[in-house]
């Protein structure tokens, strides 16, 4: 990885592999089914596997396709629904790790997510294994989920993964309802010791179109403080690319706060987390740099029937792996080609200066308006 001429040293990261032709990740829904039923999915998942899902041969055949690029090979997601509904999940991921793939897991808290089946996946091969925690407190949690009880039997299986010896990643949704939740979760997450918080800004696609999405000003306070607390731990901004624009704009300046004057809301943010842990800034790391990835440029979402997707928030299909080898219609699709093509976005998008390494959420933009090109609604800039 490489930093961009555009930007300070540091600021971001940029990949060394061209992403018109290989993606950095793949994320591959590879059953839709799941016994929650929660307020954000953006699949609206069913309680029963679809008889047309991807069957075990074909996915250790779309698994050889991306295998076939040879180093770097993209980094594959095994979701859902919930993965663990596939009694052959634990040979999906041995063939993917046996073929080179770096192979990671993210399912759903239920009945089973035991400690004895992360055991035997850590042995076929996984690396890593997310859990969604969409509160600090049961209530809010389980008012996600739709299930009571979840958010503690979340807590017991962010230990069971751990003692699987797999690293664990805590994904969060935040929206207007739970904006005020953070800095507790950023408590909870640094006790449960993980490798990556991951904090995804609401798309309003699939069940998430009942909640609503932060202000554009209040997107900007967060993503303020979470650059700002990245030093307690590792922070990504998924659905937020203008987390890169912020961060190229904070490496150019001496006093944050003078240039960047904090909103209410990020003012809020900041006084619970000394109060919480002592400080803002944590003693333990640096901040890690957020990675010039977008939809379809160097990303992609492969759904439990073989589509393909430039990500699971934007429903367009670019093609099926049952008709079309996965390169090809990561190469050559209309939908990625143009994803690519930052001279396509439209309104505050295709005037900013940092289109090149933002863009915009294009999934944000497309459940809003109806236009893949619109600008994002959350972004201030």
């Amino acid at each position: 990885m490489t930093e961009l001429p555009t930007s300070p040293t540091h600021a971001i990261r940029t990949l060394h592999q061209d992403v018109s032709l290989r993606p950095f990740i793949v994320i591959w829904e590879v059953t839709r089914a799941c016994q929650l039923a929660c307020m954000h999915c953006r699949a609206d998942a069913q309680t029963r596997r679809d008889p047309a899902e991807l069957t075990l041969d074909e996915g250790r055949r779309f698994l050889d396709d991306l295998a076939a690029y040879g180093p770097p090979r993209p980094m594959v997601v095994l979701t859902g629904g919930d993965p663990f509904e596939r009694d052959d999940l634990g040979e999906l991921v041995r063939h993917g790790t046996e073929a080179g793939l770096h192979v990671s897991l993210s399912p759903s808290v239920t009945p089973k997510l035991t400690l004895e089946r992360l055991v035997e996946l850590r042995a076929a091969g996984a690396g890593a294994v997310s859990l969604s925690i969409d509160g600090a407190t049961a209530g809010t949690h389980d008012g996600f989920r739709r299930v009571a009880g979840v958010f503690d039997q979340t807590i017991e299986a962010a230990s069971a993964v751990r003692e699987a010896g797999l690293r664990l990643q805590v994904n969060s949704t935040v929206t207007r309802a739970n904006v005020g939740e953070l800095p507790a979760l950023l408590e909870m997450v640094v006790g449960l010791d993980v490798s990556l918080w991951s904090v995804f800004f609401l798309v309003p696609t699939g069940r998430g179109r009942q909640l609503e999405m932060l202000s554009a000003s209040d997107t900007e306070d967060v993503l303020h403080w979470l650059h700002d607390i990245s030093d307690h731990v590792a922070t990504k901004a998924t659905e937020a690319p203008h987390f890169r624009r912020m961060a190229i704009q904070r490496a150019r300046v001496d006093d944050i706060d003078v240039a960047f004057p904090p909103g209410e809301l990020r003012g809020r943010l900041r006084a619970e987390t000394v109060a919480r842990l002592g400080s803002v800034r944590g003693p333990r790391r640096g901040p890690r740099p957020p990675l010039d990835v977008n939809a379809g440029r160097g990303f992609a979402f492969v759904d439990h029937r073989g589509s393909v997707y430039p990500s699971g928030f934007l429903p367009l299909v670019a093609g099926s792996v049952r008709e079309s080898t996965f390169g090809e219609i990561y190469r050559e699709s209309e939908v990625f080609v143009a994803l690519r093509d930052a001279d396509r976005l439209g309104g505050r998008c295709g005037r900013c200066e940092y289109r090149e390494v933002c863009g915009g959420s294009r999934s944000r933009a497309f459940a809003t308006t109806g236009d893949l090109f619109a600008e994002d609604p959350s972004c201030i800039y």
